[in-house]
């Protein structure tokens, strides 16, 4: 197998049949060895339906349906280990990040690149918020970052087998994926393009979901937060004994009484410090706790297409399991 194309899909039943006609036509110069896995997220719509029928008429997808929904990074890191390719290519099902850049990644890692990533050079049919939150985002998650993370992108990438392996080995459960392609190194290159409108639907990322995905950057790839906590608790010790020199100064030399305004205030600045460390703590040590369960990031409700039963079985405990089977409870080696 030459080529995986792997794409996570979520109520996604407008899109899938033209999503996979555009496939088929970006990979029909390796269509003899490639495979296309569509991965349904627990969709509540008609999505697997349109896979079914879809695999009917396309030879090469394969269709992955996990037993609920995961979450995007999930569902991605389900098919990513599904994949039998030397080459993997990530893409979106919304078809806002366009198949037949494909052409263009596979040149460039011909001539020796592990990874090229799309970089969007243009975002089309994106509102002013999702624009500005998006730039800031990759700024401020770069500022914060132990690790560098290419700016303006995100899952849409091809990568070779050699670095997927790599983030296959990363144990992490709460899984930020663009970083942890960005961590494992190798030589890499982005690829501009312009990213187009969302071809049906309607986005999977609200506000919530995005925030969630900072949460998980920001705690998986860097500890400034913690940092950040311990330079805020000197500065309120900083601020206190400056308080503390103006009320003592001011009973010695005017003999007045603090009032209930200036003690409100000192209240409630050190209990929004003490919170805001607590609530940094608490991010860090909820990722411990999920860390440490080692449940397994997903079961498998069904599958259809390829050579299921070729696909070796691992000992990892976040490897696919049929949601009838027993969950392996081995860790990983």
């Amino acid at each position: 197998m030459e080529l995986s194309v792997v794409v996570p899909c979520y109520n996604e039943e407008e899109t899938i049949p033209h999503l996979v006609e555009r496939l088929a036509a970006a990979i029909a110069p390796w269509s003899a060895r490639a495979e296309i896995i569509l991965v349904d997220d627990g969709s509540s719509d008609q999505t697997w339906d349109r896979i079914v029928a879809a695999q009917a008429q396309v030879p090469q997808v394969r269709g992955l349906r996990l037993s609920a929904n995961r979450g995007h990074q999930v569902a991605l890191t389900a098919g990513l280990q599904a994949a039998r390719g030397a080459r993997i290519f990530m893409l979106d099902a919304d078809l806002q990040d366009p198949p037949e850049v494909l052409t263009d990644m596979m040149a460039l890692m011909d001539r020796g690149y592990d990874m090229v990533y799309g970089r969007r050079a243009a975002r089309r049919g994106e509102t002013v918020f999702k624009r500005l939150s998006a730039y800031l985002f990759y700024r401020y998650l770069n500022a914060l970052s132990d690790v560098p993370i290419p700016k303006d992108t995100g899952d849409f990438r091809l990568v070779n087998r050699q670095v997927l392996n790599a983030v296959l080995a990363m144990p992490e459960r709460a899984r930020f994926i663009r970083g942890m392609f960005a961590w494992a190194g190798f030589r890499q290159i982005g690829l501009e393009y312009e990213r187009d409108a969302r071809h049906a639907g309607v986005t999977k990322y609200p506000l919530r979901a995005m925030l969630r995905l900072a949460t998980d950057a920001l705690t998986g790839f860097s500890i400034k937060p913690l940092r950040f906590a311990t330079r805020l608790s000197f500065l309120s010790l900083f601020v206190t004994l400056l308080m503390a020199v103006y009320v003592f100064g001011s009973l010695y030399l005017f003999s007045t009484a603090p009032g209930w305004a200036s003690v409100t205030l000192a209240i409630s600045f050190f209990s929004g410090i003490q919170l805001l460390t607590l609530g940094i703590m608490g991010e860090y040590i909820g990722r411990l706790y999920t860390e440490t369960k080692r449940r397994p990031l997903y079961f498998l409700a069904d599958e259809i297409g390829g050579e299921a039963a070729a696909r070796p079985d691992t000992a990892d405990d976040a490897a696919p399991a049929k949601a009838q089977a027993p969950v392996k409870a081995q860790a990983k080696g």
